[in-house]
């Protein structure tokens, strides 16, 4: 079903929101509000419909470039990013309208006042990240990344625009270091955490790691200057991976609140602000 529609707002997955002349709602992916759309229909439910953008009559003046080749609308995209077609201030705004929304309608709640909201930066400002890994058997490849959009498969990504550049350019090597494992597929996930001047990176293994794979490991580390910690079972066995010869004593993560004259200390998966301007102001 080709249908047009004027979409007029949009919620935290991206999926602008229209209604039928009886009053369903019907949510197209890849529309932004104020835009006069066709969807093609895909679902259909009593009160809702779930559809794709097939065409745009009308487009909106916040609509932009997406910045990164991955992402897009196709089934084998980069799921990490929802918002890439909409300029980034929209995006601040459509969120902060969506919890405004949610204050009042589940909660009955209006602010009598609202602080502007926090800006950090658009591009390159994921400082923390869980990372899926995929040993792909058939083709003897490794994936590293974020899901596909609405799968359980792992994107094929070689670079990645939301992340630290020198995280992104990181992708490929780790293909490579974790293709070198014995346990490459056992391995089934790495998360990261970037502070101020260390980057670690969080190494899940279902199978014990070799000698040859804790070699491999503080090769990596001594050439791209990152810290392994290891993660054998649940949360509380995650341990750094510790020094050899080929590495001098890792240094902590941290990050700097410079106003206070503070040096904050954190490990790998305890909790800070993915964004780090973020995480600054707010503090």
């Amino acid at each position: 079903q080709n249908l047009p529609v004027w979409i007029e707002s949009l919620d935290l997955d991206a999926q602008g929101i229209a209604h039928r002349a009886d009053g369903k709602v019907v949510f197209v992916e890849g529309a932004l509000p104020f835009e006069s759309v066709n969807v093609n229909v895909h679902r259909k439910k009593n009160n809702w419909e779930l559809g794709t953008l097939s065409r745009i009559h009308h487009e909106s003046s916040q609509r932009v470039k997406p910045q990164c080749i991955y992402f897009g609308l196709h089934s084998n995209a980069c799921g990490g990013c929802k918002m890439q077609h909409l300029n980034p201030s929209a995006q601040v705004a459509v969120k902060q309208r969506v919890i405004e929304d949610n204050l009042w309608h589940l909660g009955k709640v209006k602010p009598e006042f609202i602080l502007r909201p926090i800006h950090g930066l658009d591009w390159h400002y994921r400082y923390r990240a869980r990372l899926s890994v995929r040993y792909v058997r058939k083709k003897a490849k490794v994936l590293i990344g974020f899901h596909e959009r609405k799968s359980s498969y792992v994107a094929d990504m070689s670079t990645c625009r939301v992340l630290p550049d020198h995280l992104s350019q990181l992708l490929l090597p780790l293909r490579q270091l974790i293709g070198s494992l014995q346990v490459r597929d056992q391995c089934p996930q790495i998360e990261i955490a970037c502070g101020d001047e260390t980057t670690a990176l969080v190494l899940r293994h279902l199978a014990p790691l070799s000698p040859t794979d804790i070699e491999h490991l503080h090769d990596f580390a001594a050439t791209y200057r990152v810290q392994w910690w290891v993660q054998p079972k649940g949360i509380d066995s995650i341990a750094l991976l510790s020094a050899n010869e080929k590495q001098t004593e890792p240094s902590a993560l941290f990050y700097d609140l410079p106003d206070f004259d503070l040096r904050m200390f954190f490990r790998p998966v305890d909790f800070t602000q993915v964004n780090p301007a973020i995480n600054r102001t707010m503090v």
